[in-house]
């Protein structure tokens, strides 16, 4: 009966209608993303729905992107990104476009999710409708809902900016910089930290609003953020009146800025206020309860943001401390060289490292430089590098050669017990003669600059990194021999300088040579500079580096020198060393001295030849410079270092050293590799004199 009432109607030709016509009179379109591809089709009435001509769509989302206002695209890609993430097969959502006549409509979008047999998301289909007459009986209500989306992302954005400050400063410039305060309403904030019971003012308000006497203040003082420290309770000024009335010290120096209404938070972590922050409005009064909910949630964060920035701060303070502690307090002097050091430490909290520098002044007018990095970022690494640092310098003071320093600090580093190894580069440079013989443990190459500002890389063959060549049993280290000729200079350093990430070290050397061709002449100038330059390109590495210059007119020569081996039990040779520095004396122009000289001389051989199991071997030497310098050395096997004793009134011993430090300008002790070198000098007068 019912399909006979059917067929009696009379029913349209194109009856049902089409889809796609149902969807075009309903001003809804759609749309078929490729999510391997990027591209995304519209049809026609979708393209309608964004006010956009076809010609001028491409197939890619990015450029539907200018008919979003800002903060609308962002807030679509984060529901389309957790619906592909959490599994989800369909999502929806209301936003706003703005048209070619500048006019904003809402808009709505519903997508379905299409996912492969790994349940990997590859296609979304979709519709896209304008929905303005939908919400025009509830714009009241969308418009409420949207502001409160807006603040509510206002806070979440800044929370996620404020996840990436490390220090107060950036805090306050995440704070400043942001536009979060503008959707806020906010004209401008202050903010202080309570240290040692008074307020301190990190930020200040708009420019000009400084009141003075403000940057630092107590917490009872009759202040808005002395107030809110106290009672651990939110304080919103609801009117200038309220302003002028609660707080009459502060008010006449604002009341120029056209502030209507302030909100200010105490900033608290852990149970505890470390500060206090203030929002500062114009043209508004009042707070809804909604937006003081919001302030207290973006004041929480903040206060757990400060907190984790002062705790960086200090233990990054605390570490590079640490660091600094166990590098050399001060370099030495050295005669015939002028040098350079510095150390720039990472930024990242405790993120410090084990690279250190040392300068060892030897005899002969020999100098000892050191460059070194420990494995790790950490404190481990700075306390290994303090004891490797002290080890090394103990090995080449000492007398040891080049590769045998090496040798036995990577033995000792190996004996440390501790999972760590080093790299390593000593350089021993012969000022006089400019030779300098170098040893590399796994360690980059260092650089030779010309006195024209050019510089090369010098490739040293080396062995294995300090610790690793004990492991392993190969503890023989090459010694490389370059000379460096006066204004040339010798630039030690570690790899912060020249590594960066996603960069080969080649390119980091060759920008290095690069910065050192266009840099200062004068090396502490280009010792910051290279700093510097590191600093600028956010290097997250530590750094250490030395630069040794060879300044040759300073650089000690000898005029006259006579050597001679003294035996045990050799009374001959004996009477023939006194004869020779007798002989020697006089042949210097020295005889108005020779019998002091001769005197301290032969009880440093006696004293040899006593106390030790070997020979000795005596060395006469004239030491030309601002004063002519006659020197006698005596060198034996014995590592026991001599030591002056008082004699009795019986005594028929201990009065050797008491009598050369009173006939000898100045005498001393030196280390050698195999054993020590007593030395004592006396002033004598210049040739011409005679």
């Amino acid at each position: 009966m019912a399909d006979r009432a059917a067929g009696a109607l009379s029913l349209p030709d194109d009856w049902p209608a089409n889809p796609d016509l149902s969807l075009a009179l309903n001003r809804m379109g759609s749309f078929d993303w490729d999510l391997d591809s990027g591209l995304m089709h519209l049809d026609q009435p979708a393209l309608d729905v964004f006010d956009t001509p076809a010609d001028q769509y491409d197939g890619r989302p990015e450029t539907l992107a200018r008919r979003f206002p800002r903060g609308e695209a962002a807030r679509l890609d984060e529901l389309v990104s957790q619906a592909l993430k959490n599994g989800s097969s369909h999502y929806g959502a209301y936003f706003r476009i703005r048209c070619r006549d500048g006019t904003l409509r809402w808009t709505h979008t519903q997508g379905s999710v299409l996912r492969d047999a790994a349940g990997r998301p590859h296609r979304i289909i979709g519709i896209v409708r304008d929905a303005t007459q939908e919400l025009a009986e509830s714009s009241a209500r969308v418009e409420l809902d949207a502001e409160r989306r807006r603040q509510t992302s206002v806070v979440e954005s800044t929370t996620a900016a404020l996840a990436h400050a490390r220090t107060v400063k950036d805090v306050i410039d995440v704070l400043k910089d942001s536009h979060g305060l503008e959707h806020l309403g906010a004209t401008s904030l202050v903010m202080g930290l309570l240290e040692s019971g008074r307020i301190h003012l990190v930020a200040e308000g708009p420019e000009g609003s400084f009141v003075p006497g403000t940057r630092f203040t107590r917490v009872d003082e009759q202040y808005p953020m002395s107030e809110v420290i106290r009672t651990l309770v939110p304080r919103f000024i609801e009117s200038k009146e309220d302003f002028a009335g609660s707080y009459p010290r502060l008010w006449p120096h604002i009341s120029g800025l056209g502030i209507t209404s302030a909100a200010y938070m105490p900033l608290i972590a852990q149970a505890r206020p470390i500060g206090a922050l203030g929002l500062l409005y114009r043209e508004k009064t009042g707070f809804t309860t909604e937006e003081r909910n919001l302030l207290v949630a973006l004041s929480s964060s903040i206060a757990q943001s400060l907190q984790r920035a002062m705790l960086f701060e200090q233990e990054h303070d605390l570490a590079e401390g640490l660091q600094q502690a166990m590098l050399p307090r001060r370099i030495p002097s050295v005669p015939g060289a002028q040098i350079a050091v510095r150390y720039r430490s990472a930024r990242l909290g405790r993120d410090i490292g084990g690279d250190w520098y040392d300068v060892i002044p030897l005899p002969g007018g020999r100098v000892g430089a050191i460059i070194g990095d420990v494995q790790g970022h950490d404190t481990h690494a700075a306390a290994v590098m303090g004891q490797l640092r002290i080890v090394l310098r103990a090995y080449a003071a000492e007398g040891h050669t080049p590769a045998t320093v090496m040798a036995r600090a990577s033995v000792f580093l190996h004996e440390l017990d501790t999972d760590r190894f080093a790299t390593c580069i000593y350089a021993e440079a012969d000022l006089t003669t400019g030779v300098v013989q170098m040893v590399r443990a796994g360690h980059v190459d260092p650089l030779l600059l010309d006195s024209d500002g050019e510089g090369r890389r010098i490739p040293v063959d080396g062995g294995l990194p300090l610790g690793l060549s004990a492991e392993f049993g190969r503890l023989e280290y090459p010694v490389a021999t370059l000379e460096l000729d006066p204004g040339q200079t010798l630039l030690l350093y570690t790899d912060g300088l020249v590594e960066q990430p996603g960069a080969d070290l080649d390119d980091g050397m060759r920008q290095l040579t690069t910065m050192i061709r266009g840099g200062s002449k004068n090396l502490q100038l280009l010792a910051d500079q290279l700093c510097e330059e590191v600093d600028e390109r956010g290097g997250d590495d530590d750094v250490a580096l030395l630069l040794l210059q060879r300044r040759g007119a300073y650089a000690p020569h000898t005029g006259g020198r006579l050597q001679q081996h003294v035996a045990q039990n050799d009374p001959e040779a004996l009477s023939s060393a006194r004869h020779m520095i007798r002989a020697a004396v006089r042949a210097w122009g020295a005889a108005d001295r020779s019998d002091e000289i001769e005197l301290a001389a032969d009880e440093l051989i006696t004293n040899a030849l006593m106390h030790t199991d070997g020979g000795a071997i005596v060395t006469v030497r004239v030491l030309t410079g601002p004063e002519r310098r006659l020197r006698a050395e005596v060198e034996d096997s014995s590592s026991a270092l001599p030591r002056r004793r008082e004699a009795g009134a019986a005594g028929v011993s201990g009065r050797g050293l008491m009598l050369v430090d009173r006939l000898a300008d100045v005498w001393g002790v030196e280390s050698r590799g195999t054993g020590k070198c007593v030395w004592c000098e006396f002033t004598v007068p210049n040739r011409s004199a005679n």
